[in-house]
């Protein structure tokens, strides 16, 4: 096994879920992830402290992404085009690989009740960064939790569109923009 061969951070990755996916993640072993990835264990601990932490792999990307997204918007923006924009930057992000083990991590969380904690942790994570950000842009309270949400929840529904195609010539942003014109009209209907 190659000690520093490039690329093992997505390999361990790939290899949980797909591990996960087969096996289940209670079944799975660190030693299993590091074998499945062509890397030591001692590799698999460089990037990651235990095996629930490769579901959040790339959350600080992520979290990162949306925030820039969010305070680069223009002034003017409204507290959901500010969204919009954190959601553009994030989509950048993903690519080919997330789409190709979207279904499989799914399964993997659908069928582990600690993923399932972890995913939810994962969620408010994103929430949290994106509130943090529109509370920098002076957005009140209430409306920046809203504002969240509504873009979690456009992020959740746009992946699930994105990944569940048979081919792919847009990317990401495309489908998350749909999800939140779908959540900004079902909210016009709230009152």
């Amino acid at each position: 096994m190659a000690r520093w061969e490039p690329g093992a951070r997505d390999r361990l990755v790939v290899a949980a879920v797909d591990l996960f996916a087969e096996q289940g993640y209670d079944a799975t072993t660190v030693a299993e992830i590091a074998d499945r990835a062509g890397v030591t264990k001692s590799t698999f601990f460089r990037y990651f402290p235990d095996k629930r932490e490769l579901l959040v792999a790339g959350q600080e990307t992520l979290c990162r992404l949306l925030v820039d997204g969010i305070t680069e918007a223009p002034d003017a923006a409204s507290p959901l085009e500010a969204v919009a924009a954190g959601l553009d930057r994030a989509s950048t992000a993903m690519g080919p690989m997330n789409r190709e083990l979207g279904p499989r991590l799914k399964a993997a969380i659908a069928a582990s009740t600690e993923l399932q904690e972890r995913d939810a942790l994962k969620s408010v994570g994103l929430a949290n960064a994106m509130t943090d950000a529109l509370l920098s842009r002076g957005v009140a309270a209430p409306l920046a939790h809203l504002a969240a949400e509504l873009g979690l929840l456009a992020f959740k529904n746009g992946y699930t569109a994105w990944m569940s195609l048979e081919h792919d010539e847009l990317g990401l942003a495309p489908h998350i923009h749909a999800a939140l014109e779908e959540l900004r009209a079902a909210t016009a209907s709230l009152t």
